[in-house]
């Protein structure tokens, strides 16, 4: 049974947490305002962007960064390219836009060496000093100042917020044409079934695998770090089981364009965030009863407003069972059509 429905039993409190923590990046327009507000924090910021191979879009990343955070008003303190060993020239083309260059595997050289997004970004919290740590990913074509503003401005006014994650809509390109809003396919078919089921508190997040989202230092070096694609999902897990839902929250950042991968490669990716999903649920201590997994399952609806809009389903995938233990199953003796017509 699928079937549409308006009022889940927690509809009250996820609407609350998302009237309550949810902005549009132009509610933190005005830079001006934000260093002000920063400079009264007597706080930092960093951002820190992870690469493998994105000599073709790192240039615009940093220097948009550079030049509209850092030259034309000071709201950054670092700017980072957090390299997995790239083998095209990223590395060189980030330093000459003015990003602070880091090889990962030269940051705390004594551990075993691991490769993958989740350990650049661990590793950035030793590379960085700085208060407020903002991630955006390498291959992003439509970089703008929104993609930092619109994630740290709630920080800097909204104290008791920890971490802060994008959504934004993002359009695919399938033979030759350009779906506005078919991007995410891995968080609608395994992300946001696995939060309805085990995590429904988490459900209200519209892009949980976003790769934009800024947090303070002082929770960002208390929890795990997946070294792999599952960095972003433990991340919100572990956050809201430290912290309280109270402590997250998400900014919508319009759109944004990227490159896609093939669906082999979106199949790696998925395993590897199951397996921290799965890991995560054993240790919240939910026991995997199927009979108690909730059958509400929320999804985001991009709407031609440029708007998400917030659809509920209940979905009961009921089973029949074998039909040998049905007491009329060939009732009738030898007549198994049970008289009906046969074509």
């Amino acid at each position: 049974m699928i079937r549409e429905v308006e009022q889940p039993p927690d509809a009250a409190a996820m609407d609350g947490w998302l009237k309550r923590h949810l902005w549009h990046h132009s509610a933190f327009a005005d830079f001006s305002a934000l260093v002000e507000r920063k400079q009264a924090l007597g706080t930092t910021i960093g951002v820190c962007i992870p690469t493998l191979n994105e000599a073709a879009t790192i240039g615009e990343i940093v220097g948009t960064l550079r030049a509209s955070l850092m030259e034309d008003v000071p709201l950054l303190d670092e700017l980072v390219v957090m390299d997995s060993g790239s083998t095209d020239s990223t590395r060189q083309i980030a330093k000459d836009a003015g990003a602070r260059v880091v090889e990962a595997a030269a940051v705390l050289p004594g551990l075993p060496r691991m490769r993958g997004k989740g350990e650049n970004l661990w590793k950035a919290l030793q590379a960085m000093r700085s208060d407020l740590l903002c991630h955006v990913d390498g291959d992003i074509a439509n970089m703008h100042p929104r993609f930092v503003t619109g994630l740290v401005g709630p920080l800097l006014t909204h104290p008791e917020l920890m971490y802060v994650k994008a959504f934004y809509r993002r359009p695919l390109a399938d033979a030759g044409a350009v779906l506005p809003s078919e991007g995410g396919r891995v968080t609608e078919i395994l992300v946001r079934p696995m939060f309805a089921a085990f995590f429904p508190e988490l459900s209200g997040f519209i892009q949980p695998l976003s790769g934009e989202y800024a947090a303070r230092r002082s929770v960002l070096e208390r929890i795990a770090y997946p070294v792999g694609y599952g960095v972003e999902t433990a991340h919100l897990i572990d956050i809201w089981r430290g912290w309280g839902l109270g402590a997250l929250g998400q900014v919508d950042l319009d759109q944004r364009v990227h490159r896609h991968q093939s669906t082999l490669a979106l199949g790696r990716m998925a395993y590897g965030i199951l397996q921290c999903l799965l890991r995560r649920v054993q240790n919240a201590g939910r026991k995997v009863d199927f009979g108690e997994i909730s059958p509400w399952l929320r999804q985001f609806e991009p709407n031609d407003a440029g708007n998400h809009q917030l659809r509920v389903h209940q979905l009961a995938e009921m089973e029949r069972p074998p039909m040998i233990e049905i007491p009329d199953y060939h009732a009738a003796g030898g007549d198994v059509t049970g008289g009906m017509e046969i074509l």
